[in-house]
């Protein structure tokens, strides 16, 4: 056999053993569907709104009632937020009352900047937002967060699976919601607002290396 016959051979084997390999990321369309806030909001807070825009090409999510107006970003592993204080008294965030319930419907903690990787169980000090002031912060749902111990490094999950072997299964997780139940102190009240995303699209795909 010639030898340009056996390299053709040997290249398209490799091709055949790469593709067979190969897995498929998706990309998700996660967007903010619904805000429960505090019993009687419409009342007391105010007309609510759910608003969505484009931010450099980002798509984020704002609601806003007289009290609070809050952005938020979802990425593949957290969640990006923008809190304003449109109160006029000063607010707390208590983190250790913040839950986050995931796709099959788990409660967990969440942790956020600074707090580091192996603290993440222990208490976190409350959040003081200032009248008319913003805190830029993000949400990491402790239970997605690990050791890898091939790697030996912290790292985080996927808020929503999104690695498959096949492409026929990139649709799996369309539907499903994921919620932040965040409490706010207001006046030294304790406002529960929950946050529900949901994921409505597949924005994309990619070929990766199965794991």
């Amino acid at each position: 056999m010639k030898l340009k016959t056996l390299l053709k051979i040997f290249i398209t084997t490799f091709a055949l053993l790469f593709i067979s390999s190969c897995g498929v990321k998706a990309f998700y369309d996660i967007s903010l569907k619904t805000v429960e806030s505090p019993t009687d909001a419409k009342k007391q807070f105010g007309e609510t709104k759910i608003v969505t825009f484009k931010d450099n090409k980002l798509n984020k999510y704002r609601y806003e009632d007289d009290y609070i107006d809050i952005v938020w970003h979802v990425e593949e592993k957290q969640f990006n937020f923008d809190l304003k204080n449109k109160s006029g008294y000063t607010i707390k965030l208590n983190w250790d009352d913040i839950s986050y319930v995931n796709y099959e419907g788990k409660a967990g903690r969440v942790m956020h900047a600074g707090v580091k990787y192996t603290e993440r169980n222990n208490s976190q000090p409350s959040s003081t937002i200032p009248r008319n002031a913003t805190l830029s912060d993000i949400l990491v749902p402790t239970d997605n967060v690990y050791w890898d111990q091939v790697d030996e490094i912290w790292k985080e999950a996927y808020l929503i699976p999104c690695e498959f072997p096949q492409k026929k299964q990139v649709t799996t997780f369309i539907g499903k919601t994921i919620q932040i139940m965040m409490p706010i102190m207001i006046e030294n009240v304790q406002n529960d607002y929950i946050f529900t995303f949901s994921v409505d699209d597949i924005l994309g795909t990619e070929r990766i290396l199965a794991p």
